[in-house]
């Protein structure tokens, strides 16, 4: 197995189960807040507040995980229907696009961000957690989602290359000689 193959399968793991946990601690903050709510008539001041700040982990750590399983949210009908080394340069540019967005904006963009809010020192107002330490998510997914479309971008120009010298993956004949094809 390939380096980047480890890596990814490492990281995949280590990004589902943070946000397995992420989600569990979601579940029961809302339980909680509904059960004090609802049966003890005295809702609780800092439950909402959890759930927004795990909501935004978990939809952030969320995308990384996603991206990496291949299962973002796409317009992948006309990309379908192109020849495959077409579809494949779509692919490599779009992993590009992804990949400068993420680091710019996320990563470097998030860490201004986080390093103003702990200059600040604005805390939140039920929990009085710093604001810098919630936007830590900014950055952190931002560095999973710009290494995995490093990742499908290697692994796409990969392809592209092996393309090019003509080792074909699989059958190059879309319409292959009848003994070999499937009943």
């Amino acid at each position: 197995m390939t380096f980047l193959r480890l890596l990814k399968q490492g990281l995949d793991r280590l990004l589902e189960w943070l946000v397995i946990v992420v989600v569990a601690v979601l579940v029961l903050d809302v339980l909680w807040q509904v059960f004090t709510r609802f049966v003890l008539n005295n809702p609780s001041s800092w439950t909402e507040e959890l759930a927004v700040f795990m909501l935004i982990w978990v939809s952030l750590l969320g995308a990384a995980v996603a991206l990496g399983r291949g299962a973002h949210l796409g317009i992948d009908y006309f990309v379908g229907k192109l020849p495959e080394r077409m579809r494949l340069a779509t692919e490599v540019f779009v992993f590009f696009c992804v990949a400068a967005f993420s680091f710019l904006v996320m990563v470097v963009g998030g860490i201004d961000l986080v390093r103003s809010m702990l200059l600040l020192g604005q805390p939140s107002p039920a929990l009085g957690v710093q604001m810098g330490h919630v936007y830590l998510a900014v950055p952190i997914s931002g560095f999973f989602l710009t290494l995995y479309a490093i990742i499908g971008l290697v692994e796409r120009l990969g392809r592209l290359r092996i393309d090019d010298c003509g080792l074909r993956i699989g059958p190059t004949d879309p319409n292959p000689p009848s003994e070999i094809r499937n009943p």
